[in-house]
Protein backbone atom coordinates (compact mmCIF):
# COMPACT_ATOMS: atom_id res chain seq x y z
CA UNK A 1 0.00 0.00 0.00
CA UNK A 2 1.49 3.27 -1.09
CA UNK A 3 2.14 6.05 1.40
CA UNK A 4 -0.27 9.03 1.10
CA UNK A 5 1.38 12.45 1.04
CA UNK A 6 -0.02 15.26 3.16
CA UNK A 7 0.53 18.52 1.32
CA UNK A 8 0.26 21.92 2.98
CA UNK A 9 0.86 25.38 1.67
CA UNK A 10 0.40 29.08 2.31
CA UNK A 11 -2.78 30.57 0.89
CA UNK A 12 -4.36 33.99 0.97
CA UNK A 13 -7.87 35.40 0.75
CA UNK A 14 -9.51 38.80 0.95
CA UNK A 15 -12.05 39.87 3.56
CA UNK A 16 -14.39 42.59 2.31
CA UNK A 17 -15.49 45.63 4.27
CA UNK A 18 -18.47 44.84 6.49
CA UNK A 19 -17.20 41.30 7.03
CA UNK A 20 -14.89 39.41 9.38
CA UNK A 21 -12.85 36.36 8.52
CA UNK A 22 -13.56 33.38 10.82
CA UNK A 23 -10.37 31.37 11.21
CA UNK A 24 -10.74 27.66 12.01
CA UNK A 25 -7.97 25.14 12.61
CA UNK A 26 -9.00 21.56 11.94
CA UNK A 27 -12.62 22.75 12.22
CA UNK A 28 -12.20 24.43 15.60
CA UNK A 29 -12.73 28.18 15.96
CA UNK A 30 -9.45 29.98 16.56
CA UNK A 31 -9.90 33.70 15.95
CA UNK A 32 -11.24 36.23 13.48
CA UNK A 33 -9.57 38.58 11.01
CA UNK A 34 -10.57 42.12 10.05
CA UNK A 35 -11.21 43.20 6.44
CA UNK A 36 -8.15 42.99 4.17
CA UNK A 37 -5.69 40.35 2.97
CA UNK A 38 -5.50 37.25 5.16
CA UNK A 39 -2.76 34.57 4.93
CA UNK A 40 -3.46 31.08 6.23
CA UNK A 41 -2.05 27.59 5.97
CA UNK A 42 -4.34 25.26 4.02
CA UNK A 43 -5.76 22.73 4.66
CA UNK A 44 -4.89 23.00 8.33
CA UNK A 45 -6.72 26.31 8.59
CA UNK A 46 -9.71 27.79 6.83
CA UNK A 47 -10.89 31.40 6.65
CA UNK A 48 -14.62 31.98 6.13
CA UNK A 49 -16.06 35.50 5.69
CA UNK A 50 -19.17 36.45 7.68
CA UNK A 51 -21.16 39.66 7.49
CA UNK A 52 -21.16 41.97 10.51
CA UNK A 53 -23.29 44.64 8.80
CA UNK A 54 -26.70 45.80 9.97
CA UNK A 55 -29.48 43.42 8.95
CA UNK A 56 -33.27 43.74 9.06
CA UNK A 57 -35.94 41.16 9.72
CA UNK A 58 -39.73 41.51 9.87
CA UNK A 59 -41.91 39.44 12.17
CA UNK A 60 -45.69 39.10 12.29
CA UNK A 61 -47.53 37.86 15.36
CA UNK A 62 -51.24 37.18 15.62
CA UNK A 63 -52.87 37.45 19.05
CA UNK A 64 -56.00 38.61 20.87
CA UNK A 65 -56.52 41.66 23.01
CA UNK A 66 -58.15 41.66 26.43
CA UNK A 67 -61.52 42.50 24.81
CA UNK A 68 -61.20 39.48 22.49
CA UNK A 69 -60.21 41.31 19.28
CA UNK A 70 -57.85 39.42 16.99
CA UNK A 71 -55.07 41.54 15.54
CA UNK A 72 -51.70 41.14 13.84
CA UNK A 73 -48.60 42.92 15.13
CA UNK A 74 -45.96 43.71 12.50
CA UNK A 75 -42.53 44.27 14.04
CA UNK A 76 -39.24 45.24 12.37
CA UNK A 77 -35.95 44.31 14.07
CA UNK A 78 -32.52 45.63 13.04
CA UNK A 79 -29.59 43.61 14.31
CA UNK A 80 -25.97 42.69 13.66
CA UNK A 81 -23.35 40.14 14.68
CA UNK A 82 -21.52 40.94 17.93
CA UNK A 83 -17.83 41.00 17.00
CA UNK A 84 -16.83 40.47 20.61
CA UNK A 85 -18.81 37.24 20.75
CA UNK A 86 -18.40 35.76 17.27
CA UNK A 87 -18.05 32.15 18.39
CA UNK A 88 -21.55 32.07 19.90
CA UNK A 89 -23.10 34.07 17.12
CA UNK A 90 -21.81 31.79 14.35
CA UNK A 91 -21.31 28.36 15.88
CA UNK A 92 -23.70 28.10 18.83
CA UNK A 93 -26.96 29.03 17.13
CA UNK A 94 -28.35 27.36 14.02
CA UNK A 95 -30.99 29.92 12.89
CA UNK A 96 -30.65 33.33 14.49
CA UNK A 97 -33.58 34.79 12.50
CA UNK A 98 -35.95 32.14 13.83
CA UNK A 99 -34.68 32.87 17.34
CA UNK A 100 -35.38 36.60 16.92
CA UNK A 101 -38.90 35.92 15.64
CA UNK A 102 -39.57 33.57 18.54
CA UNK A 103 -38.45 36.22 21.04
CA UNK A 104 -40.74 38.79 19.38
CA UNK A 105 -43.69 36.36 19.46
CA UNK A 106 -43.19 35.62 23.16
CA UNK A 107 -43.17 39.28 24.17
CA UNK A 108 -46.08 40.35 21.93
CA UNK A 109 -48.28 37.43 23.06
CA UNK A 110 -47.53 38.13 26.71
CA UNK A 111 -48.21 41.89 26.46
CA UNK A 112 -51.11 42.60 24.08
CA UNK A 113 -53.56 40.08 25.63
CA UNK A 114 -53.40 42.12 28.85
CA UNK A 115 -54.71 45.28 27.10
CA UNK A 116 -58.01 46.18 25.41
CA UNK A 117 -57.84 47.27 21.77
CA UNK A 118 -57.80 51.02 22.41
CA UNK A 119 -55.07 50.68 25.02
CA UNK A 120 -53.03 48.49 22.67
CA UNK A 121 -52.98 51.31 20.12
CA UNK A 122 -52.19 54.02 22.66
CA UNK A 123 -49.59 51.82 24.39
CA UNK A 124 -47.34 51.20 21.37
CA UNK A 125 -44.45 52.95 23.10
CA UNK A 126 -44.69 50.56 26.04
CA UNK A 127 -44.82 47.55 23.72
CA UNK A 128 -41.85 48.83 21.71
CA UNK A 129 -39.75 49.31 24.86
CA UNK A 130 -40.58 45.80 26.08
CA UNK A 131 -39.63 44.32 22.71
CA UNK A 132 -36.37 46.23 22.50
CA UNK A 133 -35.25 45.25 26.00
CA UNK A 134 -36.56 41.68 25.87
CA UNK A 135 -35.28 40.74 22.40
CA UNK A 136 -31.89 42.39 23.06
CA UNK A 137 -31.48 40.43 26.29
CA UNK A 138 -32.51 37.18 24.63
CA UNK A 139 -30.20 37.51 21.62
CA UNK A 140 -27.16 38.81 23.51
CA UNK A 141 -26.73 35.29 24.89
CA UNK A 142 -26.30 34.03 21.31
CA UNK A 143 -23.82 36.66 20.11
CA UNK A 144 -26.22 39.01 18.32
CA UNK A 145 -26.80 42.70 19.02
CA UNK A 146 -30.30 44.19 18.65
CA UNK A 147 -29.89 47.75 17.38
CA UNK A 148 -33.54 48.78 16.91
CA UNK A 149 -37.03 47.38 17.35
CA UNK A 150 -40.06 49.11 15.84
CA UNK A 151 -43.74 48.15 15.90
CA UNK A 152 -44.80 49.02 12.35
CA UNK A 153 -48.50 48.27 12.67
CA UNK A 154 -51.25 46.74 14.78
CA UNK A 155 -53.85 45.51 12.32
CA UNK A 156 -57.17 43.92 13.38
CA UNK A 157 -59.09 41.71 10.97
CA UNK A 158 -61.37 43.23 8.32
CA UNK A 159 -64.56 42.76 10.36
CA UNK A 160 -63.16 44.78 13.25
CA UNK A 161 -61.79 47.43 10.88
CA UNK A 162 -65.20 47.86 9.26
CA UNK A 163 -66.88 48.12 12.66
CA UNK A 164 -64.35 50.70 13.82
CA UNK A 165 -64.82 52.71 10.63
CA UNK A 166 -68.60 52.63 11.10
CA UNK A 167 -68.22 53.88 14.69
CA UNK A 168 -65.96 56.72 13.56
CA UNK A 169 -68.31 57.61 10.70
CA UNK A 170 -71.36 57.57 13.01
CA UNK A 171 -69.55 59.79 15.52
CA UNK A 172 -68.61 62.27 12.81
CA UNK A 173 -72.14 62.34 11.44
CA UNK A 174 -73.50 62.96 14.93
CA UNK A 175 -71.04 65.81 15.44
CA UNK A 176 -71.90 67.27 12.03
CA UNK A 177 -75.64 67.03 12.76
CA UNK A 178 -75.16 68.76 16.12
CA UNK A 179 -73.16 71.55 14.52
CA UNK A 180 -75.73 71.93 11.73
CA UNK A 181 -78.50 72.10 14.34
CA UNK A 182 -76.61 74.72 16.30
CA UNK A 183 -76.02 76.72 13.11
CA UNK A 184 -79.70 76.51 12.13
CA UNK A 185 -80.75 77.54 15.64
CA UNK A 186 -78.34 80.47 15.56
CA UNK A 187 -79.64 81.56 12.16
CA UNK A 188 -83.25 81.38 13.33
CA UNK A 189 -82.47 83.33 16.50
CA UNK A 190 -80.57 85.96 14.54
CA UNK A 191 -83.37 86.16 11.95
CA UNK A 192 -85.98 86.53 14.71
CA UNK A 193 -83.90 89.20 16.43
CA UNK A 194 -83.44 91.02 13.13
CA UNK A 195 -87.17 90.82 12.37
CA UNK A 196 -88.02 92.07 15.85
CA UNK A 197 -85.57 94.95 15.51
CA UNK A 198 -86.87 95.76 12.02
CA UNK A 199 -90.47 95.84 13.26
CA UNK A 200 -89.47 97.93 16.24
CA UNK A 201 -87.65 100.42 14.05
CA UNK A 202 -90.54 100.36 11.55
CA UNK A 203 -93.01 101.08 14.35
CA UNK A 204 -90.83 103.86 15.66
CA UNK A 205 -90.51 105.25 12.14
CA UNK A 206 -94.28 105.07 11.55
CA UNK A 207 -94.95 106.76 14.88
CA UNK A 208 -92.46 109.51 14.13
CA UNK A 209 -93.93 109.89 10.64
CA UNK A 210 -97.47 110.27 12.07
CA UNK A 211 -96.22 112.76 14.63
CA UNK A 212 -94.55 114.74 11.83
CA UNK A 213 -97.73 114.59 9.71
CA UNK A 214 -99.88 115.71 12.63
CA UNK A 215 -97.49 118.51 13.41
CA UNK A 216 -97.47 119.50 9.76
CA UNK A 217 -101.26 119.54 9.65
CA UNK A 218 -101.36 121.60 12.80
CA UNK A 219 -98.85 124.11 11.48
CA UNK A 220 -100.71 124.27 8.15
CA UNK A 221 -104.05 124.81 9.89
CA UNK A 222 -102.61 127.54 12.05
CA UNK A 223 -100.98 129.22 9.04
CA UNK A 224 -104.14 129.07 6.95
CA UNK A 225 -106.33 130.23 9.86
CA UNK A 226 -103.94 133.13 10.36
CA UNK A 227 -104.37 133.84 6.64
CA UNK A 228 -108.13 134.25 7.11
CA UNK A 229 -109.44 130.80 6.12
CA UNK A 230 -111.99 128.96 8.16
CA UNK A 231 -111.16 125.42 9.38
CA UNK A 232 -113.54 123.93 6.77
CA UNK A 233 -111.87 125.92 3.99
CA UNK A 234 -108.43 124.94 5.27
CA UNK A 235 -109.38 121.24 5.21
CA UNK A 236 -110.79 121.64 1.73
CA UNK A 237 -107.58 123.27 0.56
CA UNK A 238 -105.35 120.57 2.07
CA UNK A 239 -107.36 117.72 0.60
CA UNK A 240 -107.44 119.36 -2.80
CA UNK A 241 -103.70 119.99 -2.67
CA UNK A 242 -103.07 116.37 -1.64
CA UNK A 243 -105.25 115.17 -4.52
CA UNK A 244 -103.36 117.28 -7.03
CA UNK A 245 -99.99 116.04 -5.66
CA UNK A 246 -101.17 112.44 -5.97
CA UNK A 247 -102.25 112.93 -9.55
CA UNK A 248 -98.90 114.52 -10.27
CA UNK A 249 -97.13 111.48 -8.86
CA UNK A 250 -99.16 109.24 -11.17
CA UNK A 251 -98.16 111.38 -14.11
CA UNK A 252 -94.41 111.16 -13.43
CA UNK A 253 -94.38 107.51 -12.29
CA UNK A 254 -91.55 105.89 -14.33
CA UNK A 255 -92.14 102.32 -13.18
CA UNK A 256 -95.67 102.34 -14.66
CA UNK A 257 -96.73 99.89 -11.96
CA UNK A 258 -99.78 101.83 -10.78
CA UNK A 259 -103.31 101.61 -12.16
CA UNK A 260 -105.56 104.68 -12.37
CA UNK A 261 -109.25 103.93 -11.74
CA UNK A 262 -111.66 106.17 -13.61
CA UNK A 263 -113.21 108.74 -11.32
CA UNK A 264 -114.54 112.28 -11.37
CA UNK A 265 -113.07 115.30 -9.56
CA UNK A 266 -116.21 115.26 -7.48
CA UNK A 267 -114.72 112.35 -5.61
CA UNK A 268 -112.55 114.89 -3.85
CA UNK A 269 -115.66 116.29 -2.18
CA UNK A 270 -116.52 112.85 -0.85
CA UNK A 271 -113.03 112.58 0.61
CA UNK A 272 -113.44 116.01 2.18
CA UNK A 273 -116.73 114.94 3.76
CA UNK A 274 -115.08 111.81 5.16
CA UNK A 275 -112.14 113.78 6.58
CA UNK A 276 -114.53 116.35 8.04
CA UNK A 277 -116.66 113.63 9.63
CA UNK A 278 -113.56 112.10 11.11
CA UNK A 279 -112.47 115.36 12.65
CA UNK A 280 -115.96 116.03 14.04
CA UNK A 281 -116.20 112.53 15.50
CA UNK A 282 -112.78 112.98 17.15
CA UNK A 283 -113.76 116.38 18.55
CA UNK A 284 -117.07 115.03 19.93
CA UNK A 285 -115.22 112.49 22.09
CA UNK A 286 -113.13 115.10 23.88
Amino acid sequence: MADEAFVTGCCCTTIESGQVGIVQRFGAYVTHKPPGLVLYCAPICTVTPHSVGLQTISAETECKTADDVTLTARVTVRYQLDQSNLKKGIFEIVDHEAQIKAAVDDIVRSTIPTMPLDEAYTGLTTLTDKLRIGVAHSMSEYGWQIMEVKVEDLSPDDTVKNAMNMIVEATRRKTAAEKQGQAAYTLEVKAAQADMLAKKLSGQGSAQMRIAIAKGFKDSMEAMTAGGLTPQEAIHLMVTTQYIDTMKDFAVNKSKSSIMITHSPGAVEDIQQQVKAGFQHAMSKK
